[in-house]
């Protein structure tokens, strides 16, 4: 193969690693998922990775990791893996390489996202503001895409560490349950996969994986998992609404991960859509922004191609 970019999703359970054609972007069927438990760190990852390509140089890489980075590291939040750089650079021989939050990552992929990877939510009249992704997964945390100039521009964020709001009474009350494991309260204790499980466990004093809990609701045959989905879906509503007006994202709201798949087609009849547009005099703002869910488990791989476009090919 010619030279390459090497591109890397690196979450809190598994990594996606894939290649991309330096001007074209991801290429198609190199795509491959990892147990981050069965590697040391990233470096020998990518390594075994590569290994099976048969890739020729890879000339850059990019990383979107689930953990903030700062500076040329990043911590992920959910695994031990401490991230630099130059330990990557030093491994793969890339003359180039960058790290992002893995959430940075997908909301730099909404312009190459296939048509079919959107599935929508919520209907609304988005305008030209910017677009948030809001990511449900093993953690949370979101990204705000604006348009500079005919480019993206997506600044970091840990929001999934911020608190918790002070809502009504049960939402309340699961906040306070959640203190006594989480002293900070942070979003992400609830509203992620073991968040729901958190949830669960609260309302039925038993355990419940995720797929259980769906099943359980779905079915009609547990009222604790319809109890915990109806708690998620409402304090999702809250939060993504606190965070759109925050950011003015009229532009729409864009869910992703494997807990917003699994929760997706209940959202809106237990309550999300009343929690969301909840904003007194900016409630018609609300109501205005569509919601959408990215299905494509390669669209923070397709933000790292285009992240490195960009960066290569700024003036």
């Amino acid at each position: 193969m010619a030279d390459l970019h090497l591109l890397a999703d690196v979450g809190g359970t598994n990594t996606r690693v894939g290649l991309a054609d330096p001007g074209h972007g991801l290429i198609d069927g190199t795509a491959r998922s990892f147990r981050n438990a069965d590697f040391s760190g990233l470096a020998p990852l990518l390594a075994t990775y590569l290994s099976t390509q048969g890739a020729g140089q890879i000339t850059a890489l990019c990383a979107g990791v689930a953990g903030p980075v700062r500076g040329h590291a990043a911590q992920l939040t959910n695994h031990d893996w401490h991230i630099t750089a130059d330990d990557l650079r030093a491994a793969i021989g890339a003359a180039h390489v960058h790290l992002l939050n893995d959430l940075q990552a997908q909301a730099l992929a909404l312009d190459d996202l296939p048509a079919d990877a959107i599935t929508p939510l919520r209907p609304g009249t988005p305008d030209a503001g910017s677009r948030l992704v809001l990511g449900l997964g093993t953690g949370c945390n979101v990204a705000v895409a604006h348009r500079i100039e005919g480019r993206l521009f997506v600044p970091p964020a840990e929001s999934g560490h911020s608190a918790l709001p002070h809502l009504d009474p049960p939402l309340n009350a699961l906040t306070r349950h959640l203190a006594h494991d989480h002293p900070h309260k942070p979003i992400e204790a609830a509203l992620s996969g073991p968040g729901l499980q958190r949830i669960y466990h609260w309302q039925a004093g038993t355990p419940r994986n995720t797929h259980e809990i769906i099943a359980g609701h779905t079915a009609g045959t547990d009222p604790h998992a319809s109890a915990a989905l109806t708690l998620f879906a409402r304090l999702l509503g809250a939060v993504a609404g606190n965070l759109c007006l925050h950011h003015m994202a009229t532009g729409g709201l864009y869910l992703i991960g494997g807990t917003a798949r699994a929760t997706a087609p209940h959202l809106r009849p237990l309550g999300f859509d009343a929690s969301f547009t909840a904003r007194g005099p900016y409630a018609a703002i609300i109501e205005a922004i569509p919601v959408h869910l990215i299905c494509d488990d390669t669209a923070a791989l397709r933000g790292c191609a285009r992240h490195l476009r960009d960066m290569l090919t700024a003036p």
